[in-house]
């Protein structure tokens, strides 16, 4: 059986560009295939073209052509095909993730608003691929929020909601981190000042201490982590239990990170739509690493 590819979307754009690169090197550490698709939105010519590396495109694409000419020393001895659709870029590329590992693409790329720091692209794919979706964002991009204490060397964070835990998402991050050697770094969040509604209009403080919260909060959260270090000894998993936003703390955990994880809502009964989830969205928004965005383990029968 063939090994499903790494696909990294481009358009010609610097973004895309960055995101290829994250690709070749997602695709090394897979053992994988690179699949590099251009969805030609403006395209004149009629029928998708599946084309294979080193040979001739005869319709002509030169986003590919571009492409093709960076890979032959960047990307020596890896097996890569290029692909070349026509068609709503945010309609096609979440399909892509069907026959996927990993989709990555840039933060932004050619065309839409100039002030926008994640494209609809991106945000379409994230939120409706089949596989995960990396996004790759622009250097530079500033943590506005406390920087939470990191050691040296490489680390994945990965979001844990120690209410509404998703495996899908913990196996990716544990995979990520030992593929890269690095440490996973947890983030656990729980909501703090904690209030209660005692009679119209007041607020009664908490009747539990904030560090028996914190407690059980890193107790749930090492029983999630359990079995997949079973699997990982060698792997270091630091859990920090902090009170605050989730999204605000992950953000503030990204800097120098070599990727952030989160994960996708399920589907619910009441809205059977694919969800992103504020929290994914504002880490996608904002975080200063490379940023995965798992779709939910299937549901149990």
């Amino acid at each position: 059986m063939s090994t499903a590819p790494v696909i990294a979307a481009v358009d010609g754009s610097d973004d895309s560009l960055r995101a290829l690169d994250w690709a070749v090197q997602a695709a090394r550490q897979r053992d994988a295939p690179l699949r590099v698709v251009h969805v030609r939105q403006y395209a004149a010519w009629g029928q998708p073209d599946v084309l294979v590396a080193g040979e001739p495109d005869e319709g002509g694409d030169p986003v590919l052509d571009e492409v093709r000419e960076r890979l032959r020393t960047g990307a020596a001895g890896l097996t890569a095909e290029y692909v070349a659709l026509e068609g709503a870029p945010s309609a096609l590329l979440p399909e892509l993730g069907s026959d996927a590992q990993l989709l990555v693409l840039g933060s932004r790329g050619r065309g839409g608003f100039a002030g926008l720091v994640l494209g609809s692209n991106g945000m379409a794919a994230a939120r409706d691929a089949g596989c995960p979706v990396v996004v790759v964002p622009r250097p530079g991009r500033q943590v506005a929020e406390e920087q939470l204490p990191a050691e040296p060397g490489p680390r994945v964070v990965v979001g844990l909601d120690v209410d509404s835990p998703d495996d899908a998402t913990l196996a990716f991050a544990f995979a990520e981190a030992d593929r890269r050697g690095a440490r996973l770094q947890v983030i656990a969040a729980y909501p703090w000042p904690v209030h209660s509604w005692f009679a119209a209009g007041e607020l009664v403080p908490p009747a539990v201490d904030q560090d028996e919260v914190a407690q059980e909060t890193r107790t749930l959260a090492e029983g999630f982590l359990a079995p997949h270090l079973k699997d990982r000894p060698n792997l270091r998993a630091d859990v920090l239990a902090l009170p605050g936003d989730a999204a605000g703390l992950l953000v503030s955990a990204s800097k120098d990170a070599a990727l952030v994880v989160v994960g996708r809502h399920r589907r619910r009964l009441l809205a059977p739509a694919r969800m992103m989830g504020s929290v994914t969205h504002a880490v996608l928004l904002h975080a200063a690493a490379p940023i995965a965005v798992v779709p939910p383990s299937p549901p149990q029968e």
